[in-house]
């Protein structure tokens, strides 16, 4: 049918937010029947993103397609581009959507070749923080922006996942040549309802991935910290996997916390959600993140930075926001752990989530993106 679409997405890591916004997109996508297809990095991702892979392999027409993508630039880029190149044109997309960095440079370049030897490709990108969380006063970031702002003549539509995050795209960047669309993140139904505390849980939770970004490591020393307000170690769990682990795990051990954080291999959100009375979501910059919308959604008390997007989901002057430190994140977990009912009742209204952040609305904007993409 002429209004089925051939989508191809095409992003570095199958791990995090990005990886989930592709899953969510991809499924609701399928579900409207258009043929959908993933090429990705095969040489990130564990046992837990196989399990996600193996779910979502009878739903995409176009398959699933991993082959090695190097995070960095460098000698293996050329190689990589090239393997990556032949499957898409393989694919023969309608649509190339990149997300992240990586991606995004893919996505263009090759659909910019596609062109040369056939009809119309949509180039859409979606940065996902990406690139844009470079300090624009380094030579790193200049030289990131200024890619950035000579891939846009290869791009018909921007998809940003936030406010913040088309802001910070204009300020570091400049002003988009091109159409740009605000889009966020969305839910799907079944996790708008709640997750129940489980018998001895731990008093506070970090979910995502072990990396400084993320701030694992001004939890720990935010746990060390709380202690002696509370009077006693608040408990801990720590789930997530990243090339950064051991480093956590010697922090623990370091400030004498062994006997109170418990880390865990990567495991489903709502599954993590149970294991604790409070969801600390302490990163030090993020686009829009997935996580704090899965916890506000399954009605768990949280504490977050206010970075990135993050307070466009809470809402301005909410309490729960915090800068990216560990003396403020401590003082934060003791005042909420001291009131657990009164600290749950600040949070957003479940209604008002599910109205700005379900899957639905998500997939809904993004196809109407591509469709005035390709001049439909």
């Amino acid at each position: 049918m002429a209004d089925k679409l051939r989508i191809v997405h095409c992003f570095r890591s199958p791990v995090g937010g990005v990886f989930r916004h592709v899953r969510d997109l991809a499924d609701a996508q399928a579900t409207a029947g258009h043929m959908v297809g993933i090429v990705c990095d095969s040489t990130t991702g564990g046992e837990f993103e196989e399990r996600l892979f193996e779910q979502m392999k009878d739903t995409l027409a176009l398959g699933v397609h991993r082959t090695p993508m190097q995070r960095h630039v460098g000698p293996g880029d050329l190689a990589s581009a090239r393997r990556t190149y032949r499957i898409i044109k393989e694919l023969r997309p309608d649509v190339l959507h990149g997300h992240g960095a990586k991606g995004g440079a893919y996505a263009r370049l090759f659909g910019s070749l596609l062109r040369v030897s056939r009809s119309r490709v949509a180039r859409l990108y979606s940065p996902h923080g990406g690139s844009l969380h470079y300090d624009e006063s380094t030579a790193t970031g200049k030289l990131f922006f200024a890619l950035e702002h000579f891939m846009a003549r290869f791009t018909d539509c921007l998809l940003f996942v936030s406010d913040y995050e088309r802001r910070t795209y204009r300020r570091k960047v400049g002003e988009p040549p091109i159409p740009n669309v605000l889009v966020y993140n969305g839910l799907r139904a079944p996790e708008f309802e709640p997750v129940i505390t489980a018998p001895g849980a731990a008093d506070l939770l970090y979910i995502g991935m072990m990396r400084d970004l993320k701030g694992p490591d001004i939890f720990i020393d935010a746990l060390a910290a709380a202690g002696p307000q509370l009077g006693r170690a608040p408990s801990a769990v720590m789930v997530g996997d990243g090339d950064d682990l051991p480093r956590y795990h010697a922090q623990v051990k370091r400030l004498g916390l062994e006997g109170s954080v418990r880390f865990l291999r990567p495991m489903p959100a709502r599954e993590a959600f149970s294991l604790a009375a409070i969801v600390v979501v302490p990163s030090r910059a993020e686009a829009m993140p997935y996580i704090v919308l899965e916890a506000l959604a399954a009605e768990r008390p949280m504490i977050a930075t206010a970075v990135g997007g993050i307070p466009e989901i809470f809402g301005p002057g909410s309490p729960a926001l915090i800068r990216p430190d560990a003396v403020e994140l401590a003082g934060k977990m003791s005042e909420a752990l001291a009131d657990l009912v009164a600290y749950g009742e600040s949070m957003p209204d479940g209604h008002d989530l599910k109205a700005r952040f379900g899957a639905d609305v998500m997939a809904a904007e993004i196809e109407k993106a591509y469709f005035a993409a390709l001049g439909r």
